[in-house]
């Protein structure tokens, strides 16, 4: 996590804590993004629940706890006018802890499962257009021929090819361990939720991960890191995200290009040549179909600015 998180709450309680955070970490695999999010939502609960009750929370405390200090919680954080998108989060974040304990027979406390999460506004992805992608990973390949740390070039363009091409989550890409690509050229994906699926492994991104694992300084060994950072440790999401940042300040592009904008690039060129909304559901790892389903307004919303445009070039005649 990123810094040292304080809770008010006794020993034994922070004790558990530290168990829930590796089972999040090491069973869920949650990024230490979302992990260190968790931890500060819980940090804050306890913090009011201290100033609400006037106690350290214990054990029993937690075991004997009612729906009405929770909603005095989310009460209290409506004050401080929260996005719909962080209450959301806290919820899930104490819902989380509680069903820990629960399942671990620590206590046995459900009260918490009658809250609501509040109904998140709909948010649409934001994708480059097929000239955009390729131009971008173009530039980023001719960027770093011939330089002295050619090796961290091809493994960034590797990743990049990666996130668009097979529509990966960062945290998947960089994720995969030498030997997750089969003999039938399907990459072997551990996405949320501990759920694996095989995703096809397109002839040009299968070349880039080549290109990357034969200047790699660093003896790949199967079962270890694919994509490794200076030191030979797995690398930090961070990395890619700078990488990005210099490639759509030299190219002009919107702070909207983000590595997750590429895995909505190809969602989204994907429906417009015509993939059922299943496949991409399989390809993307979405639970429900309805996650998917928000592609069909990107495409529509396109097709609607291609028809103005066609529309002004007749009036013009």
């Amino acid at each position: 996590m990123k810094n040292q998180i304080n809770y008010s709450a006794t020993p034994e309680v922070i004790a558990y804590i530290k168990d829930w955070q590796k089972w999040l970490l090491l069973e869920r695999r949650y990024s230490d993004c979302t992990l260190d999010g968790y931890s500060r939502d819980l940090s804050s609960f306890f913090g009011f629940w201290q100033n609400y009750l006037g106690t350290l929370p214990a054990l029993h405390d937690l075991e004997e706890i009612d729906a009405k200090t929770f909603r005095a919680f989310l009460s209290h954080q409506n004050t401080r006018h929260l996005s719909k998108t962080s209450l959301a989060r806290e919820i899930s974040s104490l819902k989380s802890f509680f069903k820990w304990l629960n399942r671990n027979h620590i206590i046995h406390n459900t009260v918490i499962s009658i809250l609501s999460s509040p109904k998140k506004d709909k948010v649409l992805p934001k994708a480059l257009d097929i000239d955009q992608t390729l131009k971008l990973l173009d530039t980023a390949y001719e960027k770093i021929k011939g330089t002295k740390k050619e090796w961290q070039g091809l493994r960034d363009v590797a990743i990049l090819t990666i996130l668009y091409g097979c529509g990966l989550r960062i945290s998947e890409a960089l994720s995969l361990n030498v030997g997750d690509i089969d003999h039938n050229d399907f990459l072997k994906i551990r996405g949320k939720g501990n759920k694996e699926r095989l995703v096809p492994l397109l002839c040009i991104v299968k070349d880039k991960i080549n290109a990357y694992i034969e200047a790699c300084p660093y003896n790949l060994k199967p079962g270890e890191p694919l994509f490794l950072g200076t030191r030979g440790e797995r690398l930090s999401p961070r990395i890619i995200q700078r990488t990005l940042e210099k490639l759509r300040s030299d190219l002009g592009l919107p702070d909207t290009l983000t590595p997750h904008a590429l895995r909505h690039s190809f969602a989204t060129h994907l429906l417009a040549e015509g993939t059922n909304l299943r496949s991409i559901q399989e390809l993307l790892g979405h639970a429900s179909l309805s996650t998917t389903q928000r592609y069909t307004h990107v495409e529509i919303d396109h097709l609607k600015h291609e028809y103005q445009k066609a529309h002004l070039l007749e009036n013009d005649n």
